[in-house]
Order: structure tokens, then sequence, then C-alpha cells
């Protein structure tokens, strides 16, 4: 078992490792033209950041001095959503990637055909006619007379024909030079050099390394973007605070007197280094605005010890409802002290249902435990919490973990409310939470009994939400009797 679990975390490192340089290479290396300082600032910032990340994790789950989980909370856990991000932006390049490459190529290729046309002409100078009676410099002259004229003449015609197609626009010598003997010879100058191509002209198609670099700075710069825009917008959602939602879920068993009957469902506030005090009072307020007839807390109330969040959850006694508020534990609570959370909330107004039952004048209300204190003997009990129940009430269950559905079934329940699952909170990451979840969120039916599962009101990690919005549910109780 123990060489499984080594080979398992030792391909997970690779993977990490793997993936972490691919992104450096796409964002930081294949982006400049050699090594420098923006390939080392990457190695930084990736390194740095990842570094930061697993601080913040050993400090939350270690009881490390709250301030130092403060200090590394918003960086580390912001970093490990931004890279999240930046590997889906760069996974995504890498099918843009060819695709703009062959735009550009094709663009170039275009612009070659259309200008060929035009420039060819311009190589080739027209010969410049020389008047018999004024010879000219590179023209040829000869003393010869009689008969032996007349030959050298047209010799000399037809040389200084082909001659002077040869030569350029301007024949005439270089300031300095020697004159041209009258021996027949021919004296022409070198061409004049070529003007340097103007870089700065747009027109021009660029060369393959400079399309590849331009390539490799759009891709990279656009997956920056993409990421950093999608982590801002989600860390607004999440800070601003929860959205209601509102649900109607009709029972079979509730009486007519209770139409209309309304719970305030929240769950996963997560207090901690990141969301404090002040997020649990818009919690509060949005929760009491409603006004519920009742509030179910369902779990996952706290990321941290009483002695360091006590002041941040102290918001939590200004909750009000005609039927007051109850509280189940989550398994953040069993990383926390639940036993101490169990007394604060006491404290703070919350009645805690611990696998008890409680008779309201329209329906039983129960809660359990969450599954993972069975690791210290206080798991979820059904059969304490439901066992001897007059099953002719309907029963609402308060339970942290959609999973535990199918132990509501089989004691007839009528409705089980939930968490756990934020909805998957980062995309995404509700495909692996809906595989793990026999409901990832919202109402669902099983057997006689429905299932609601909550997104959730804050965040865990990082303060951050993408595709699953946070909400707190208002669910309306209708009567089927109405």
């Amino acid at each position: 078992m123990i060489i499984v679990f080594a080979l398992v975390a030792l391909l997970v490192v690779s993977v990490m490792v793997a993936s972490n340089w691919w992104m450096w290479r796409r964002l930081f290396r294949d982006t400049t033209r050699g090594p420098g300082f923006v390939r080392r600032t990457g190695v930084v910032v990736i390194a740095g950041g990842w570094a930061l990340t697993v601080g913040a994790l050993v400090a939350e789950r270690s009881g490390a001095p709250f301030w130092l989980q403060q200090v590394l909370a918003w960086p580390g856990f912001m970093w490990l959503a931004l890279s999240i991000y930046l590997m889906l932006g760069v996974l995504a390049g890498e099918v843009a990637r060819p695709l703009l490459r062959r735009w550009l190529e094709r663009r170039a290729r275009a612009r070659e055909a259309a200008s060929e046309p035009a420039s060819a002409p311009a190589h080739v100078s027209a010969p410049t006619p020389v008047p018999a009676s004024a010879p000219t410099a590179g023209s040829i002259s000869t003393s010869t007379t009689g008969p032996a004229s007349a030959s050298t003449t047209g010799s000399t015609s037809a040389s200084s024909t082909g001659s002077t197609a040869a030569l350029t626009a301007d024949p005439r010598p270089a300031a300095g030079a020697a004159p041209s003997p009258a021996s027949g010879s021919v004296t022409a100058t070198d061409p004049a050099p070529a003007p340097a191509p103007d870089r700065a002209d747009p027109s021009r198609p660029l060369a393959a390394p400079t399309r590849r670099l331009f390539v490799s700075r759009v891709v990279a710069g656009a997956a920056a973007a993409a990421a950093v825009g999608t982590v801002g917008y989600g860390t607004y959602g999440v800070v601003r605070g929860p959205k209601v939602k509102r649900v109607t879920v009709p029972l079979a068993k509730l009486p007519r007197a209770a139409h209309g009957y309304r719970i305030a469902v929240v769950s996963d506030i997560h207090l901690g280094p990141v969301l404090g005090r002040g997020f649990a009072q818009k919690v509060v307020d949005t929760i009491n605005g409603t006004q519920p007839d009742l509030i179910a807390v369902v779990g996952d109330l706290v990321d941290g010890s009483v002695k360091d969040l006590g002041p941040a959850a102290a918001p939590l006694a200004g909750l009000r409802a005609r039927h007051g508020a109850f509280f189940v534990t989550g398994n953040h609570e069993y990383f926390s002290g639940a036993e101490q959370w169990v007394d604060e909330v006491r404290r703070l107004g919350l009645r805690p249902l611990e696998n008890a039952r409680t008779e309201l004048p329209h329906f039983d209300l129960a809660g359990v435990n969450d599954i993972a204190g069975e690791s210290e003997g206080q798991g979820p009990d059904f059969a304490k919490a439901l066992g001897d129940r007059d099953k002719a009430r309907a029963c609402v269950l308060l339970a942290h973990q959609p999973v535990q559905i199918h132990d509501a079934v089989d004691h007839g329940v009528d409705l089980q409310l939930s968490g756990h699952t934020h909805g998957g909170q980062l995309w995404p990451g509700n495909l692996i939470a809906a595989m793990a979840n026999p409901t990832l969120a919202g109402l669902d039916r099983y057997g006689d009994t429905q299932l609601y599962v909550s997104r959730g009101a804050g965040a865990w990690g990082p303060p951050t939400r993408v595709g699953a919005p946070s909400d707190i549910t208002v669910i309306e109780l209708a009567s089927r009797q109405a």
C-alpha cells in the first residue's frame, strides 16, 4: 500500500513539474529572443507561486500562527487559481498557434505574389540612346579609316549595343576615375548598392523566425489576459457576497398550514484567513433580508480554530428567524476542532443537531454529523436521529454531504438539505465533483426522497468561483394539500 501511494505521489509530482515547465516555456521562453531578465522572472514567479501555495495549505492544516496563515493565504491560494487558468489558456493556445501561423504564412505569400509583377521591371534598365556625334564616357572610339573603318564600325556598333545594355542607368564614370582608353575596351562603374529594406514598413511580410516569435507572444498574451480576467471576475463574485436563490419544493406529507414555509439554507461559508468577519456579516445580512421561518447552516462554517476565528464568526449571533437557526457539522469542522465549534455556535444562538431531531409545528427537522466525524467516533447516526419518529409527519434532514442521501432514503426522509460540493467551484472542477457526488447542485429526487444541494456561500482555498456562483437558497415548502 505504501509503495502504491509513493508511486501515485511520484506520478503527480512529475505531472506537476512537467506541466509547469511547459507553461514557463510557452509564457516566457518562447516569447523572448534569448536568456535574460524575463525568463528568470518567469522561473521566480512560477516556483515562488507554488511555494506560497504549499505554504498556505500547510500553515492552515498545521495550525500555524494565524498572522502567518493570513500572509500566505491570499498570494498562495490566488496563485493556485491563476495557475489553473494559465494552464488552460496555454493548452487552448496549442490549438490556436498553428492556425495563426498558417494564416500569417498565407498572408505573406499573398503579399509576395501581389508585389512580384510591379517590382520585376525595376531590375532591368533600358539602354540609353547615344548620338553618333556626341560620344560619351563608356562609348567606344577608333581611329581606323578606309575599308577597315566600316568593318570596325559594324563590329563596334554590335559590341557597343551589347555593352550599353549591361550598363546602369547612369553610365557616367565616378569622380576621379581614369578616362576610358581608346583601345576598344569598355569602362563602367559598379552598380549602386540597393537601398536597405524598411523594417518599419507593415506591408513587408515577416521572416519565419520573427513570425514564430510574434505568434508566441500573441498566444501567451491572450492566455495570460484570459487567466487574469477569469480569476479576477471569479474572485469579485465571492468577495461581494452570495446571491439569493429561491426554490419551491412540494412535500406530500406537509400540512396545508405549512404551505409557503421558508427555510434559508446556507453552507460552506469557510471563514478563515481569507474570508473573515466582514464576509460573515454579509452572509448574515443576506439571510435576514429573506425573512425566513427557519435557518439551516449545513456545515463547513470555518477553516480554523475558535481561538483564531471566533471574532470572525461573531456576526452569526445576529441571525434571525421565526423558528431559529440550526447547525450541523461539515468535514472542515473536524479539521478545525468540531467539539469547540459546536459549543461556539451554541453560544452564538444556533442550535446544533448532532444526530438529533426536533419536532417543529408542522414537520420534523433532523440533523446528522458529517462522515468525517467517523475518525473521531462522531460520525453520522441515522438511527439515533430518525429511528423513533412518527413517519406520518414530513421530515427535513440536514446532512452536509450529498452522498448521505442513500441513508436518508432508507429512513423515509422527505427532503435532505446538503452542501459540500461548491458546485465544483472552479471550472472544470465541476466534472470531477460530479463524479464524486450523486448530485452536484440543485434539486434532485431519489425514490420518495428529494435532495437539494447548495453551491455554498463562500469558497475553500482560492476565494474564487468560476462557473459555480455562490448562493444562499430559500427553500419554500409547498403542501400538496393546498
